[in-house]
């Protein structure tokens, strides 16, 4: 119980300094607007298409159109690319500020074990996550409201439980980034390397070999979230996002460590 009280103290403590913050806004308004902006884009370009078919008297082919495959797969593939970007920004100050500040010293003599500590931390950037993928459930619900035919469910409900499982593995390689720091440019650097790293390492599978291939290939994160894109929920992938978010929080863990011990 005092494991869990701990926690959520600090998860609160980091919630307030999160929207205290600027930072906060501009990250959220940035995603909002680029996201939008992808959305408004893919809306039109579906709309042309229809007027397009119909003009062609191909009513046929405009009503095999899918909302899913035309607006939100890409749309979800798109606020993948923006997360990368963003999320750095997000995780950078998490220990980096509490280094500089060297309120780190503080933090790691008082009452509170490691483990909450990262743990409180890191809830706090998924709670801030879920925040900025909750805002973007507008896109979906226009969609429903107004698409003809109506998206089917399904799939969009796999892709955002897939961007969330993406968007928590990016937070916990940002939260090990900036445990290694106290300079925050380089703690988003690292966190975005490592990120991109990441993200492209699937790329060069077709050339490297059979066996390399599909190791690249598994430790594509993006790779991994194509299956939930599609609309399907495969329990392998989410064990892969699971296992990488806990490598990661562990690493937070030993690096934070070495420095209490220096």
């Amino acid at each position: 119980m005092k494991a869990l009280t701990d926690i959520l103290h600090m998860t609160g403590k980091e919630l307030r300094a999160f929207f205290v913050s600027p930072i906060a806004y501009v990250v959220l308004t940035g995603f909002m607007v680029l996201s939008g902006w992808f959305f408004f884009n893919l809306l039109v370009q579906f709309n042309r298409m229809i007027g397009m078919y119909e003009m062609m008297r191909r009513p046929d082919i405009a009503s095999q159109l899918n909302l899913n495959e035309l607006v939100m797969l890409p749309l979800l593939y798109n606020m993948t690319i923006v997360l990368l970007l963003m999320v750095p920004m997000i995780t950078m100050r998490l220990f980096s500020e509490e280094k500089k500040l060297r309120t780190d010293e503080l933090l790691l003599t008082s009452p509170l074990s490691v483990n909450s500590i990262i743990l409180g931390k890191y809830l706090a950037s998924l709670i801030f996550l879920d925040v900025m993928l909750g805002l973007t459930l507008v896109y979906p619900w226009i969609l429903f409201k107004y698409g003809q035919p109506a998206p089917e469910l399904g799939p969009i409900a796999a892709g955002y439980i897939g961007l969330f499982l993406l968007g928590a593995s990016f937070m916990a390689v940002g939260l090990f980034a900036s445990s290694l720091t106290e300079n925050q440019i380089v703690a988003a650097v690292i966190s975005f390397v490592t990120l991109l790293l990441f993200f492209v390492i699937g790329w060069p599978a077709e050339t490297v070999g059979e066996t390399a291939g599909k190791v690249l290939e598994y430790l594509s994160l993006i790779d991994h979230f194509t299956e939930f894109s599609k609309g399907l929920l495969d329990g392998q992938h989410v064990i892969y996002f699971v296992s990488f978010i806990l490598f990661a929080l562990f690493l937070t863990k030993r690096s934070i460590e070495s420095t209490r011990w220096r």
